[in-house]
């Protein structure tokens, strides 16, 4: 750990009311794909996370401006539920600092009893995220402008400045930005019927997943990482949590969710609207890897491997009968 990072969390922990002195430890913590995220240990045990932004000179896409505002949201929202997730600190115009929970990110250890388990629980978390509404729809940073009254106001924006992003970097896609653009359109009033805006963390991968075992037995130790979430569909967390799969194979998830009150209905204005929102995450993971100049391996593992599940979520907004576009 350099010297200015240490410094610097001295300085952060002293604006938030806490001794920089019992600064014990400052280690960098991976994961991260974006923001500088750093654990700082005080001599009392005590946990915490600091996450820093890369300067605002750096490269990015339009909705990633100001992300820590929509994460610091993320955790005060998911406190108002009881959902475990790190508790905001203290925030600054260029930090966040918040408390650490425990765990370890979700990996392939667990035996399938323990999964099933885990999913089932990871259900009723998502379900009571969802019961969290906000005062409009769209991504709370203000990145894109500001909130809007309808969802596909709201969304129609995140996705036309996804796909501002990909002609910007010049990033390689299966079709043509502009046919992505056209059959996205073409589902766009299945939009129409969500009207409340609900918590949406849009970034639930096993990675943001923390399992800790206080007696011996899995359980969900906190919900990271929610510097993504946005007002909006509740369907749309659906994508992350089933990434490069199917939710409705997760049974024993559904079932968690729907005991805990979710509402899981996949008529076919649902799977339209899911097929959008999956093609929109699949753009993202495609079109970041320009501005965030990933390796070349990075780059074809993406094209391998995401390319085909867009291709699959174009078609498929088509396959469940797309809707007269209203623009």
């Amino acid at each position: 750990m350099t010297e200015g990072s240490w410094e610097r969390a001295r300085r952060i922990l002293a604006a938030a009311g806490l001794p920089p002195d019992r600064l014990a430890r400052c280690r960098p913590l991976d994961g991260g794909t974006y923001n500088t995220v750093e654990e700082l240990l005080l001599t009392d045990g005590t946990r915490h996370v600091l996450k820093v932004p890369p300067p605002r000179t750096a490269p990015g896409m339009r909705h990633e401006r100001e992300l820590l505002v929509s994460e610091a949201e993320f955790y005060r929202s998911a406190a108002t539920v009881d959902v475990p997730s790190p508790r905001v600190v203290a925030t600054g115009d260029r930090h966040l600092l918040m408390t650490a929970c425990p765990g370890q990110s979700w990996n392939g250890t667990l035996t399938p009893d323990e999964q099933s388990a885990l999913r089932a629980e990871l259900g009723g978390l998502v379900a009571r995220l969802h019961q969290v509404t906000g005062p409009g729809f769209g991504y709370p940073s203000g990145a894109l402008g500001p909130l809007a009254p309808d969802w596909r106001t709201a969304f129609t924006t995140m996705y036309d400045a996804v796909l501002d992003d990909a002609r910007r970097y010049r990033a390689w896609l299966p079709r043509p930005v502009d046919e992505v653009a056209r059959t996205a359109r073409a589902a766009y009033d299945a939009l129409e019927e969500v009207t409340t805006p609900r918590l949406v963390h849009f970034d639930l991968w096993p990675g943001n997943i923390l399992v800790d075992r206080p007696e011996g037995t899995p359980r969900i130790g906190g919900l990271i990482d929610g510097e993504r979430m946005f007002w909006g569909d509740p369907l749309a967390d659906f994508v992350s949590l089933a990434l490069l799969g199917d939710i409705e194979d997760d049974t024993a998830f559904l079932s968690g969710y729907r005991k805990a009150g979710g509402r899981a209905d996949f008529d076919p204005a649902a799977r339209r609207r899911l097929a959008l929102y999956r093609s929109y995450l699949y753009l993202i993971m495609l079109i970041e890897t320009v501005p965030r100049a990933v390796g070349d391996d990075d780059a074809a593992w993406t094209r391998k491997v995401v390319a085909p599940q867009l291709v699959a979520a174009l078609d498929d907004i088509g396959r469940h009968g797309a809707g007269r576009s209203k623009g």
